[in-house]
């Protein structure tokens, strides 16, 4: 039997099979316990929280939410001082126990401090946690990064497990092979990175230091696990997959305690759900291993407005746009958006691997003659082609020297090449009004059907900004990127599509109850309906409803199958084998039904 054939064989077995000798015992299966909260009956006193304590060698503390700075007086300097750090530095963010990247949500939920939280240094510390708050019912949240935008990764009296200070490591292989898979696979490069790091860590770890790459975020402070575990995009993902494509192997306690190794030999059913099926849901992931591959020789850009004088100058430009896409940019070389907006316009962020500078001049050439040959219907701001060699991707010695690209993490203790996106710097700290995602199929490419998805961004963008994210969507991936996907628990509709299409409102840091900085509900509730009315007309495109779990509606319609499709059912087998008793929970996460 060929090697491969052998791995399907495994991963198709029934569950209790499949799962070899660490089959999680069923004796306990139940409705999940209602958690116990903060002064009431039920919650652990302090002499049970001291043996945790004692437990994790002391790294439980107790958790202090960061607004009480702001009372009582929110014109004070300490508060002042707060939502400064939380308006521009995503690092002072990612490394304070009680906050999150995402501060919250219009009509959905706040971000709001653990009761207590295990910094955990290693696999026994989760292990523990996960046994304290399965014995007593007390809420359990993971954090890494912190990035979740439905608040997964925070809840009120709850006991969080925190990777981010201490599980960190990052360690790179010539010729990792699975545990357990020695002889069926052959040895490839690959890096294992711990539950706590950042792609930050990794891409420098990786490719400004060692020279190969990894397929992360776009986002540098995004956490590497959570975006695994979502199924994960980063700018080049039509070339090299989504990170869930790239998992080789996992380290992860279920409820019962248990540390596990997960991967296409031992237990291929839990390995299979973490790659895409949602973060927070079949248990706390400890330690990934991701492939590796050859760096190209450059990373590029291609940044470019162009604005039309007329309606119907816009509708022949947005055509004139997605048949160029379709003719030129539909292949591995290309990623990240164009966005549609009111007043006409189109802008140009794309990125590009493995290509020249004059290779890229080249590509665009015939989309920029077309416009600048029409002066009366369009001008085109100057277009910049940028190129630089892939391993300075991601070095802040480097990307310093272009003004307005990068900010640096000014913080004390921080690493000195921590930084982030000058482009991403909105988010942080950001409350969002509403955010909104749908794949789009190729099948809307062709000739027959373009017109009707011209004519969707058309009257979309006169409503709203829509980006086309062309890096999250797989249609024009190699043979073989398309088929460590399939090999994945995300919705498959990510495998015909050439586009996430998205569309999203916030607004900056703020926080109920604190005069001066309290979140605007009624433009939250009117940006919210913009955006969806935006939306409308290119969900109308979709057969099915698709969305990316990571990236979508907090108020999803039809969760189940616009973030998992055919793979739900499945899913929800593994999630009953492995946390029968719901442990595990968040928002719209398999299982819940919430």
């Amino acid at each position: 039997m060929q090697r491969r054939e052998l791995l399907k064989g495994l991963a198709v077995l029934p569950l209790p099979l499949a799962a070899g000798a660490n089959n999680v015992a069923h004796a306990a299966i139940g409705p999940p316990a209602e958690h116990v909260r903060r002064g009431g009956p039920g919650w652990p006193d302090l002499a049970e929280w001291a043996q945790l304590r004692a437990r994790v060698g002391g790294r439980l503390v107790k958790v202090r939410s960061p607004f009480t700075a702001c009372t009582p007086h929110s014109g004070g300097r300490a508060c002042t001082g707060l939502f400064e750090n939380l308006l521009r530095n995503p690092y002072y963010i990612s490394e304070s126990v009680g906050l999150t990247e995402t501060l919250g949500w219009t009509d959905a939920w706040t971000s709001q401090a653990s009761a207590y939280a295990v910094l955990a240094r290693s696999s026994a510390d989760v292990a523990a946690a996960v046994n304290f708050a399965r014995k007593h019912r007390v809420r359990l949240v993971v954090k890494g990064g912190g990035h979740s935008y439905v608040g997964g990764s925070n809840a009120p009296d709850s006991l969080l497990i925190w990777t981010r200070p201490n599980m960190r490591a990052v360690k790179l292989h010539d010729r990792f092979v699975p545990r357990g898979a020695a002889g069926l696979v052959e040895p490839e490069g690959a890096v294992s990175v711990g539950a706590g790091a950042i792609w930050m860590d990794v891409y420098d770890a990786v490719t400004t230091r060692a020279g190969r790459y990894v397929q992360g975020g776009g986002c540098t402070t995004v956490g590497v696990a959570g975006l695994v575990l979502g199924g994960g995009f980063g700018s080049f993902s039509k070339g090299f997959g989504t990170a869930a494509a790239n998992l080789l192997e996992a380290e992860v306690v279920t409820a019962d305690g248990a540390v596990r190794i997960a991967n296409a030999v031992r237990n291929p059913d839990l390995f299979w759900a973490l790659k895409g099926g949602g973060g927070g849901t079949f248990g706390v992931v400890t330690r990934l291993t991701l492939r590796t591959h050859t760096l190209p020789a450059f990373f590029g850009a291609v940044l470019a407005t162009i604005t039309a004088a007329s309606d119907a100058a816009y509708s022949t430009l947005v055509a004139q746009v997605i048949s160029f896409y379709r003719d030129s940019l539909l292949n591995p070389h290309w990623g990240e958006t164009i966005r549609f907006g009111p007043g006409r316009q189109i802008a140009v962020s794309m990125v590009f691997q493995g290509l020249t500078q004059a290779d890229a001049e080249k590509t665009w050439a015939p989309l920029f003659d077309w416009v600048t040959a029409r002066p009366a219907d369009y001008t085109l701001a100057t277009p910049a082609v940028l190129t630089l060699p892939a391993r300075d991707f991601w070095n802040a010695e480097v990307l310093q020297q272009v003004p307005g690209l990068i900010v640096p993490a000014d913080l004390p203790g921080v690493p000195k090449h921590y930084f982030y996106w000058e482009a991403d710097a909105p988010q942080v700290g950001q409350v969002l009004h509403a955010y909104q995602s749908t794949w789009l199929s190729q099948r809307l490419l062709d000739p027959e059907r373009s017109p009707a998805l011209v004519d969707a961004l058309t009257h979309a963008s006169q409503i709203r900004w829509v980006s086309l994210h062309f890096n999250k969507g797989l249609a024009g991936a190699p043979a073989n990127v398309l088929d460590w996907t399939r090999d994945t628990s995300m919705n498959p509709a990510v495998l015909d599509s050439f586009a996430l299409a998205i569309a999203a409102a916030n607004e900056p840091p703020a926080y109920p109850g604190i005069a001066g900085h309290e979140p605007d509900v009624a433009r939250g509730r009117l940006d919210a309906t913009v955006v969806d009315s935006a939306m409308a007309p290119l969900r109308a495109l979709a057969e099915r409803p698709a969305a990316y779990v990571s990236e979508a509606d907090y108020f999803q319609d039809d969760w189940q199958a616009a973030f998992w499709g055919d793979h739900y059912a499945r899913l929800t087998q593994i999630k009953d084998h492995y946390d029968p008793r719901g442990l595990f929970s968040v928002h719209h996460g398999v299982g819940t039904e919430t």
